[in-house]
């Protein structure tokens, strides 16, 4: 009985301590990122469930489809990771993976049972791939049997996709697969509309034929409508930006903070010539499903824009956000609120993880002025409300 006794002693001891050495959802995040193949062995060894989710990316599957990193996807399906699950902004590991141009990681997924097609109007992996220009991977998924007319959740195409962003050789790929050329979303607008507006004329003139397009082009420009253009982002920008996230996960926030600083500055020096005029307008940045908390059913899926930068008019503030205005981003004493930082960097990381680059650069400059506000009088400053 005694020895019975301290057994049992033993096991309550050790219970939290095998508890406590599961990851929290940004460790997490940040050791399958960089393909920790051993961690990610040992969480799961230690009773982490399969589909647990990160802080940004959503589960490990998904985090490896988004890094392309097959041994990582592997792994997590071998230990029971739904391969079709969907993470918070309704996304699924393919259409990250399409996204991204991961080929071998999509074909890896559709192989072990990634459903190509999904029910109803919603965002799918075709939409992903032809909006980001991988050609390859739309290839691929045409082949396997992925619709080429599906409706995202505003009922637009790929072909779309492909009109509004440019891409040209997917819009061909798209026509020659048969992708209907007269499908209208609920915005009234449809593939011809959108290649007109972004100025994309030789998309438009496959899509209208020689005739139809010729009384197209005589058009007025603004009868097509103003056009809001994404922003390429500089694979610099990218690479600091995984730098800074590793940086902020390991503590170092003042020194994450100068990284996504130079981050910006590589977006600007990429789009100065641009740069004023989008600052006038919210310019689309991407596609993100969204759902409100507590109401699966109200989820949503649009082209997303930009939050205003900072020292816009606060006369303008856009629906969805609220102001602070000046001694909302410092107290009296001039002490700035951690939890405003906080909220920033957090919003700039869901920003990001959805795909929503210059949002979330944009995001973490305010996260940078807060902190340097604490000295200065402080400009309006915009804080998004969670929906």
């Amino acid at each position: 009985m005694k020895i019975l006794s301290i057994l049992l002693v033993l096991m309550t001891a050790l219970t939290p301590a095998r508890a406590a050495s599961l990851p929290d959802p940004t460790s997490f995040s940040v050791a399958i990122e960089r393909g920790d193949l051993a961690q990610a062995r040992e969480w799961l060894d230690a009773g982490l469930a399969p589909d647990f989710e990160g802080r940004l990316i959503g589960t490990g599957l998904m985090i490896g489809a988004w890094e392309g990193n097959v041994p990582m996807m592997e792994l997590f399906v071998s230990r029971g990771a739904d391969i079709n699950k969907t993470n918070s902004h309704g996304e699924q590991a393919l259409l990250q993976a399409a996204w991204k141009g991961r080929l071998e990681a999509v074909r890896w997924l559709v192989e072990h049972g990634a459903r190509l097609n999904r029910a109803g109007r919603e965002w799918g992996a075709l939409h992903y791939a032809a909006f980001a220009g991988h050609a390859e991977v739309l290839a691929y998924l045409l082949e396997r049997g992925a619709d080429i007319n599906a409706l995202s959740t505003n009922g637009s195409t790929p072909l779309m996709m492909a009109a509004r962003e440019g891409k040209e050789a997917i819009a061909k790929a798209l026509l020659a697969g048969g992708a209907r050329r007269d499908i209208v979303n609920e915005q009234g607008d449809d593939a011809l509309r959108w290649a007109m507006r972004y100025n994309n004329l030789q998309i438009a003139r496959e899509i209208a034929g020689h005739e139809s397009f010729a009384a197209a082009a005589a058009r007025p420009v603004a009868s097509w409508g103003r056009p809001q253009r994404s922003q390429p982002v500089p694979d610099r920008a990218d690479l600091l930006l995984a730098q800074a996230r590793r940086m902020e996960a390991a503590g170092r926030r003042d020194e994450a903070l100068k990284v996504y600083r130079a981050a910006l500055a590589a977006i600007r020096q990429a789009d100065a010539a641009s740069s004023k005029a989008s600052s006038a307008t919210r310019a689309a940045t991407g596609m993100v499903i969204t759902a409100r908390r507590g109401k699966p059913g109200a989820q949503t899926a649009a082209l997303n824009y930009a939050t205003p930068a900072a020292g816009a008019d606060p006369s303008k503030v856009p629906e969805g956000t609220h102001r602070a205005g000046a001694g909302g981003t410092a107290n009296a004493s001039g002490v700035v609120p951690p939890d405003m930082v906080d909220d920033w960097l957090r919003r700039a990381r869901e920003l990001e993880a959805a795909g929503r680059r210059k949002e979330a650069l944009q995001a973490y400059r305010q996260a940078a002025g807060v902190l340097r506000s604490a000295s200065q009088a402080p400009a309006p400053v915009y804080s998004p409300i969670d929906p």
